[in-house]
Formats: C-alpha cells, structure tokens, sequence
C-alpha cells in the first residue's frame, strides 16, 4: 500500500514529501486517515541523527489523530469513520511483567515505536504520522472524544499522557501542591492536567516573562528559579514536582521546595548528566528522585477522556508539512507556544 508522506532522507538533507509502502491490512489492524500530526522535539532529533540511532528512509511523527478508514476481520472495537489516536508506540511483546500489567511502555523486550522501529509483520521500518495514513495494531489505538479541538487533541498522545502517566502514578488529587519545572510542550500540558484535578500549581521558570501565560493556564503562582529569595520562599512546600527541562541543570534548589516525603519526578531527557544531587536533604527527609517514561495505552485513553471532560487540549500552532524544517528552526531557538501540529489535509504532496 503507498502511502504519501514528510520524509528524511538523509541526517543532512531537509524532510520532503515521498511516497512509503505501508503494510497491508492484518486481522488485528485499523487503517487510519490522518488529520492532524503533532511535532515533538524527538522528531528532530531522530531526523538528524542526534541520538546515532536513526534509519533512513525516515517518516516521522507520533502523536497522531484521525479517522478510521478499514479495520481487519478481527477488530471489534473501531469501525470505518471513529476518531481515533496513536501515540508514541505501535507494538510490544506482549507477555513480559510490564506488558501484562498494562505498562507496555515499559515493556521489557522494548516498545516498538511509531516510526523508526521495526514491523512484526514485514521486517521493515514503521512508517509514523506526517504522512495521509497509516496502519497500526488496534490494541494500540485509543479513541478520541469528539468534543474536542482535533489540532490540539495531538499533542496530548505524546506530550499530554507523559506527564499524566506520574500525576496518576503519584496518585495527585485535590488540594496536592505540585511543581512544574519548565514552560514547554510538556510543562504547559502538566500545567493543565494537574491543576484540572484539582492540584495547586506552582511554575518555576528562568523567564519571568513566562509568568502570566503560567497563570491563564491554571498555575496558582510563579517562581523565577533563578532568584534566591522566590526560591527560598518556596522551601518545604510542594508534594510533587514534574521537572520537564531537557538540559542538565541543579536537581537541589528543587528539592529543597519539597515537603517531607516528596517526589521529584524527572519527565525531560537532557544532552548530558544532570550535576549529582546532593543526597543528604534526601536522607533527612525521605525525598526521592524519580524518572518516568510516556504513557502506557490505558493512560493514553484515561488521558483523552479526562480531557475530553475538562474541555482541555494543547496550545498549539498549526502548520503544514511542508513547513517543517522552518518548524524545526523555530524549536531550536524555543520560538512556539507550544507545540506545532501538522494540519495534513493543507500539506502538498
């Protein structure tokens, strides 16, 4: 099956539209027409090469939204025209301790990913969402509700169920007091999730100027992380921290804003090690350091409901695909609030 799609060809070279074999149908698969693709920061880093595990012909794009077109024999939960998602990945092994708890993102055969992992089915390379279509595993497709703004129901499938998977693992609630470490793709969904379920959020941010747009989104109040007294002034109060930041910074000023037994959760993945934490508040008062990965499928869909209950999506900027590479550019000097989506029935093939 060809299918249309934004490709890397090469580390070097700009992404361009081509054409990708996808796999036919299988029993268990749905067959989806895109409409709207999310452009993580991942996506740049693997169409560069920058994490040296790149296969080309690339397509990228894993936070996905559309309509089902064709399902196989054996698929009873969709039917051809559902609003559907896909995520981060499209396959795992299925039977290790993480898969059979429902923690497939943990699975320890590793998680097939959307685009540059391998098919079961052909051997091949998994083709993701900048493309019209694609064909996935309907155990790894979750619906969508229909309320929703659909550009800004994307993101959410990546950047949205990665920081809901810790707000539910920590078990957040009303009246919780939860940090949020940077303003990004990830900060501003955590922002909104977790003041959704009723947690009073503070923001810690280098950019005073971030401050307000902190506020609209439903903090409770701002800290310039790099003023001693707001700091200071924050010591001994949070519950939960969710530090998105994907570049080596202190992990000790923030520990030192958490209560006793308090979490900080590490959701962003630097370029380089973190400095070492200084383990003796930890000791004194039981805090711990966590790292968590996306989300698992069932979150992914607790997720999607949640919000479509809230009314909650991204705060997006949508683009075509053929702006890609200018999207990229833009993402490296931090210029979008706060993720790009792909509109593509605007992109030229």
């Amino acid at each position: 099956m060809k299918i249309k799609g934004i490709v890397a060809s090469a580390a070097h070279l700009p992404l361009a539209p081509a054409v990708v074999d996808a796999r036919e149908v299988q029993p268990d698969d749905v067959r989806i027409d895109i409409l709207y693709c999310g452009v993580c920061h991942s996506d740049l880093h693997l169409a560069r090469n920058e994490w040296g595990v790149s296969q080309y012909p690339m397509l990228p794009g894993h936070e996905i939204v559309g309509r089902v077109r064709e399902t196989g024999d054996r698929v009873s939960r969709f039917k051809a025209g559902d609003l559907v998602g896909v995520g981060v990945m499209v396959d795992s092994c299925g039977h290790c301790a993480a898969c059979a708890g429902a923690e497939e993102q943990y699975c320890e055969a590793g998680f097939t990913p959307t685009y540059n992992g391998k098919d079961r089915y052909t051997g091949g390379t998994t083709w993701g969402g900048y493309a019209e279509g694609i064909v996935v595993d309907s155990k790894f497709v979750v619906s969508v509700p229909e309320n929703l703004e659909l550009s800004g129901v994307a993101p959410l499938l990546c950047a949205g169920v990665t920081v809901w998977s810790p707000l539910r693992h920590w078990q957040v609630k009303a009246g919780d007091k939860v940090g949020v470490v940077g303003l990004g793709g990830l900060g501003h969904m955590a922002v909104k999730l977790a003041s959704a379920l009723g947690a009073e959020v503070t923001l810690f941010t280098t950019s005073p100027r971030k401050g307000e747009d902190a506020l609209r989104l439903g903090a409770k109040s701002v800290v310039v992380s790099t003023d001693a007294q707001q700091m200071a002034e924050a010591a001994n109060k949070l519950d939960l921290i969710l530090d998105c930041v994907a570049a080596p910074h202190d992990l000790d000023a923030y520990l030192s804003t958490l209560k006793t037994n308090g979490h900080l959760v590490l959701v962003g993945i630097p370029d380089g090690r973190h400095p070492s934490p200084d383990v003796t508040p930890m000791v004194f008062r039981r805090l711990s350091i966590s790292g968590t990965s996306i989300g698992s499928i069932r979150e992914t869909q607790e997720v999607l409901d949640f919000c479509g209950q809230h009314n909650i999506t991204a705060d997006i900027e949508l683009i075509n695909g053929n702006q890609i590479e200018d999207a990229f550019a833009r993402m490296l000097k931090g210029d979008v609030k706060y993720r790009f989506v792909i509109d593509i029935n605007k992109t030229d093939w």
